[in-house]
């Protein structure tokens, strides 16, 4: 789809550099991987902790290893359904969409995002694909306020949960707690949306779509933790969101395996076991083996059992119809096989409880959580002493229409692990340290 509507950009731009060839989605492209926000990814958390070994995953190894299965999803779509061909994104769209998916995911994942969602409480609240959107809208200065001022359909395809917080919201709030310490993250979940600071390119982004297609992209359900969510978003979106998954189950097992987290035992038990009773997958018959294979030894043989994982799922994957929306964006649906999407489903919960959960995960996680909580209270507490002189000037600005709270949490989301933690021992402990450790990078 070349619609210039959905290749329009916020901001207008003069013409292209001389003799630039690059279509919109290659500029896109280039925007994104050349961002400081994309090259911070290298040094924060994906599932275990940044520095704790050398050869696990990252959040920006994570995202390459998705924009790679991304493309891969996309091709076989594009060959199992040949008449949705100028509909299904092109590459470039594909992997922008996959590089960019965590720009918004601040340090020490989970607990970083509840640490933040708990102190913007009052505030408007704070969720990592929020952020996202507000990385790639306004904060990332390619541009002086529109941030890397993407095309349409790329914002489009990066909005996974297309509705603003205060739409979907709790009526009660929660008490606020007498002592950080007594956080529990399973209280403080956010919303999965956009951030009503950011309510205006929002709007600007789904524009072209109808106004009974805007209304049905606000259908919500409940999820497993009994919150409120939309339900809907583009094909694009659908097809990131895939890849995500599968890089995330099969990738972090692999790391969780190389580490000895997880056991042949409790794979044979929680995964071999219920995939082998799946009708109608071929990976049934071929988890012993597979099983085999990745708590081998011989690590040419792991790299085998995984590989043959990502394809069976790539592989059986098609495009579903939604006859409720009217814009091809939205009509369509990029889905798996139902057999196939169970036994990513047994995957995905494998490495939810046997690695996330684990205890010594939970604890790092823990400590990051308080980390970005005092870090949070200190800007609060003197924003124009502590925070950087480019920060007070966006806090200056933001507090005169009545949220400087947003900006120190765009602050803190931007940092990486270890930034965190050096500006938390810097203000926290006896230990002093030096000008070129607190200078700040953003």
């Amino acid at each position: 789809m070349n619609d210039p509507q959905w290749l329009a950009r916020q901001l207008a731009e003069q013409q292209p550099r001389h003799n630039d060839q690059r279509k919109p989605m290659q500029r896109d492209k280039a925007r994104i991987m050349h961002s400081a926000a994309f090259r911070r990814l290298q040094a924060k958390t994906q599932v275990l902790g940044v520095g704790m070994h050398d050869f696990y995953r990252t959040r920006l190894t994570h995202s390459l290893e998705a924009a790679q299965i991304g493309t891969g999803i996309a091709a076989r779509l594009k060959q199992n359904h040949p008449a949705l061909i100028e509909v299904i994104g092109d590459d470039n769209l594909i992997e922008s969409l996959c590089l960019a998916h965590d720009l918004g995911h601040p340090p020490y994942g989970h607990g970083g995002e509840v640490a933040l969602n708990y102190m913007m409480r009052d505030h408007g609240g704070f969720e990592g694909n929020g952020q996202t959107f507000r990385i790639l809208t306004r904060l990332e200065p390619y541009t002086r306020h529109h941030g890397m001022n993407l095309t349409r359909r790329t914002l489009l395809g990066l909005i996974k949960y297309p509705m603003l917080f205060s739409e979907l919201q709790e009526d009660s709030p929660k008490t606020p707690l007498a002592n950080f310490r007594q956080l529990q993250a399973e209280q403080w979940l956010p919303p999965k949306g956009i951030f009503d600071d950011d309510a205006d390119t929002l709007e600007w982004v789904l524009a072209p779509f109808s106004d009974s297609d805007k209304q049905r992209l606000k259908t919500t359900g409940t999820n497993s933790k009994n919150q409120r969510r939309s339900l809907h978003h583009s094909l694009d979106c659908a097809i990131m969101e895939l890849a995500d998954d599968i890089a995330y189950s099969v990738h972090d097992l692999e790391d969780a395996i190389v580490m000895g987290i997880v056991s042949k035992s409790h794979w044979q038990e929680q995964v071999a076991v219920p995939i082998s009773g799946i009708d109608g997958c071929y990976l049934a018959d071929q988890i012993d083996e597979i099983g085999a294979k990745l708590f081998s030894d011989e690590h040419h043989l792991r790299k085998d059992a995984i590989g043959t994982l990502v394809n069976a799922f790539v592989t059986h994957t098609h495009i579903a119809d939604n006859d409720a929306f009217e814009s091809p964006l939205l009509k369509y649906n990029a889905v798996m096989e139902p057999s196939y999407e169970r036994c990513l489903s047994i995957l995905k919960h494998f490495v939810f409880e046997f690695v996330i959960r684990k205890p010594e995960v939970q604890i790092l996680e823990y400590k990051g959580q308080q980390i970005v909580m005092e870090l949070f209270e200190a800007f609060e507490s003197d924003p124009l002493r502590l925070l950087p002189r480019a920060t007070q000037q966006r806090w200056q600005q933001a507090q005169q229409i009545g949220n400087g709270h947003r900006i120190i949490a765009d602050y803190i989301s931007g940092m990486t692990d270890a930034f965190a933690a050096r500006l938390h021992q810097n203000l926290f402990t006896s230990q002093m340290g030096s000008l070129s450790e607190l200078h700040s990078p953003f």
